[in-house]
Formats: C-alpha cells, structure tokens, sequence
C-alpha cells in the first residue's frame, strides 16, 4: 500500500497533525450543531437566523473538506466518524427540541466561541512547524470570527 510522506519532521508533523485533527473535529461538529439549531429555531426572527444558520453549515463544511484534504496530503489519515467528533469536540451541546431565536442566536455565539479560541491556539501551534496549515487555519479562523460577530450583532 502507497503510503502518503510528509516532508515535515516527525515533531512537526505530530503538532500538525493533532492541530488538523482537532480542527476536523471541532469543524464536523460545528456543522452538525449548527443545522440542529437550523431545524429547531422559532420566534419572530425565525427566517433570517435559519438562513443564517445554513451559512455557517457551509462554511464550517467547506473548511472540513480543506482540513481533511490537507491532512491526507501530510499523509495523516483524518479522522471524521461520529465517535470520534463526540469524543474530541470542543463545543458544547445543545438543547433538543425547539429553540427560540434568541437562544439558538446564543448557542451559535458559543459554539463558534469555543471553535475559535482552539483554531487560535492551532494558528500558534502550526506557525513554526507548518505555515501552509497554519494559513489554513488563519483563513478559517477569519471567516468563523465574521460568523461570530454577526451572530452576536443579532442579540445585541
């Protein structure tokens, strides 16, 4: 079996590695809270924070697809199964049922809180060991903490 070689250090690419999995993780996961609070949301913004919603689902998928790709060319194996996402997210979880606009409007500030203040210690880590990931990182950070401010804009 061909075996993908990482021309990075066996130490830097251990960091690498573990920032691009934690960044998988934490990404699938956003994803997953995010259309959970998508399909739940009532009250009178219900329409805008529902599109809202969809577009953070978008991104936070398009960013995993990147992380994973880019994992896979280091040649590490990313790891995405559901057990694997419960296990090592770093977002809280959310209520079932119906969530009223305001509190999903609350549960994405959080979420994407928690996903930024780790994809900023992943843009710490990376930055000697690896500056390609480390942009990565950087650019994901940028459109998570665009998402962050409007979501806190909507219940100011």
């Amino acid at each position: 079996m061909y075996v993908v070689k990482s021309p990075l250090s066996d130490a830097d690419l251990k960091t690498v590695s573990e920032a691009l999995q934690g960044a998988l993780v934490d990404l699938i996961d956003l994803s997953l809270v995010a259309k959970q609070v998508h399909w739940n949301v009532v009250g009178p913004r219900f329409r805008s924070v529902h599109l809202q919603l969809d577009e953070v689902v978008d991104v936070a998928r398009a960013h995993s697809d990147t992380v994973a790709e880019r994992a896979s060319a280091l040649g590490v194996s990313p790891d995405g199964r559901a057990v694997t996402v419960a296990a090592g997210s770093g977002i809280g979880a959310v209520s079932a049922g119906w969530i009223k606009d305001s509190d999903a409007v609350g549960a994405l500030v959080a979420a994407l809180g928690a996903v930024i203040t780790r994809m900023r210690e992943r843009v710490a880590a990376t930055g000697e060991a690896d500056p390609v990931s480390q942009d990565i990182f950087i650019g994901i950070t940028a459109d998570l903490e665009k998402h962050h401010w409007m979501f806190q804009a909507e219940n100011a």
